[in-house]
């Protein structure tokens, strides 16, 4: 399948499908189509896995697009943003944020993930559910911000902010430290938790959240009365 992202802030996904290829996306993520695609609407495996999406923050039913021509099909994002494509291979898993979910092929699978440590749930940014999604295929995710991807080596530790982990190799582990010192605690504007990705495998991190983009926005909404 040939595929190009255009756009600068908002960007859009276009795929070119040939006759019975299929994809599949959350409901309501196509954004348009060229030539005869047919959309139907699927539990994308049965009830099990419709609650883990439902549980990782996508919706419980998948949208299922086959072109019985040659056309194209667009996703775009829904927030400014970036959209990264990912090859997987046959087994090959990646943890994503919630909500990461924009587009596959068909044979991508998608599933819950659960933050193994306590602290890391809680504090991490990400919170206790995540999504794990499992190739054949090739993915499109949505990412906040810009997206820049780091490959660590065994036992590298990469520290960021909570919350800006957007996606990583199932190898890697994700953990949280508490920042040290109590003036960086309490003056730093940095937080109280940092979080720690520890390698081997890729790590794709974001430069902003929807959260801390809503929070910066807050003093100039106006006030009800």
């Amino acid at each position: 399948m040939k595929y190009s992202i255009e756009g600068d802030t908002l960007p859009v996904v276009i795929c070119e499908l040939e006759q019975g290829e299929v994809m599949i996306s959350e409901n309501g993520d196509r954004s348009w189509m060229l030539g005869d695609i047919v959309t139907e609407t699927t539990t994308g495996g049965g009830a099990k896995k419709m609650l883990g999406r439902m549980f990782s923050g996508e919706s419980m039913f998948l949208s299922r697009y086959k072109a019985n021509s040659a056309g194209k099909i667009a996703f775009a994002s829904s927030f400014p943003g970036s959209i990264v494509a990912k090859e997987l291979g046959a087994g090959e898993s990646i943890v994503a944020q919630k909500s990461a979910f924009l587009a596959a092929t068909e044979g991508v699978e998608l599933s819950v993930f659960f933050q193994k440590k306590v602290s890391s749930g809680l504090f991490g940014g990400e919170g206790f559910v995540m999504q794990k999604i499992t190739g054949p295929g090739t993915v499109f995710l949505e990412i906040d911000g810009s997206a820049i991807g780091y490959d660590l080596s065994p036992g590298e530790r990469l520290v960021c902010d909570t919350g800006l982990v957007a996606m990583m190799d199932e190898s890697c582990s994700l953990d949280t430290q508490t920042v040290k010192g109590i003036k960086n605690m309490v003056f730093g504007g940095e937080g109280l938790f940092d979080t720690v990705v520890t390698g081997p495998g890729h790590v794709v991190l974001q430069t902003t959240t929807v959260g801390s983009f809503a929070a910066m926005l807050h003093p100039f909404m106006p006030v009800k009365k």
